[in-house]
């Protein structure tokens, strides 16, 4: 038998609209010491705030919510919950939805065809903050990674001037001059998400618009 991991449990919150599903994985991560799971429930329009109050450190996702309501909600929790680890279940092998689902922050991706003890070792990994990707879907991400290159942001942005992950990406993207509706097409994002962001930007660095941000960031020697 698998030795369990020493040390604090691991706070769990588990979110699928397959009741079966919920029951049958808080029954197999209960029997174990390091986990704890704080809540199983479907989605619903007070999910963001039940998670963020449950003081979860993994986020255990299964296909039947973003198939009924998409990916913005592992978006939004990411942004607002610092240090969450977001774990995709019962996926399809499906390259847009692997994707999608990493773009918006998950830290793991796991096909449907995997074990509940495939499915322990994932939540350990990602708690080691190690990602875990199919094999079959590297080279797609790799892909991505590479035709997206010329808008990575450098990791100083964060420190520096305090912007979120997606933040980060949102800067280089404005230098460029692309509208919000273009940045949220590239970005897989909605309009309005974008708009939200560059809000959250102006506000954090003090700046008047838009493009001065991006000037903040140059003065500031940010980008190598």
């Amino acid at each position: 038998m698998e030795k369990d991991i020493v040390g604090s449990s691991i706070h769990i919150f588990l979110l699928s609209q397959n009741r079966l599903l919920l029951e049958a994985l808080t029954r197999i991560l209960r029997k174990r010491a390091e986990f704890e799971v704080v809540q199983a429930a479907p989605y619903s329009s007070e999910t963001l705030s039940i998670i963020a109050e449950s003081g979860c450190e993994v986020l255990l996702i299964d296909s039947s919510v973003t198939e009924l309501y998409g990916f913005q909600l592992i978006q939004d929790v990411v942004d607002a919950i610092p240090g969450l680890k977001v774990l995709m279940i019962g996926m399809d092998e499906d390259e847009t939805v692997f994707l999608r689902a990493i773009s918006c922050g998950a830290a793991g991706f796991v096909l449907k065809d995997a074990s509940a003890m495939d499915v322990v070792a994932a939540i350990r990994t990602i708690t080691r903050d190690e990602a875990i990707c199919p094999p079959r879907l590297c080279l797609s991400l790799f892909r991505y990674v590479a035709s997206t290159r010329t808008s990575l942001p450098n990791v100083r942005v964060k420190s520096q001037l305090g912007l979120t992950r997606r933040q980060q990406q949102l800067v280089p993207l404005i230098a460029q001059g692309l509208t919000n509706k273009e940045i949220a097409s590239q970005l897989n994002l909605s309009e309005q998400t974008v708009k939200n962001h560059v809000h959250r930007m102006l506000q954090k660095v003090g700046a008047d618009d838009r493009l001065s941000v991006v000037e903040m960031v140059k003065v500031n020697q940010i980008f190598l």
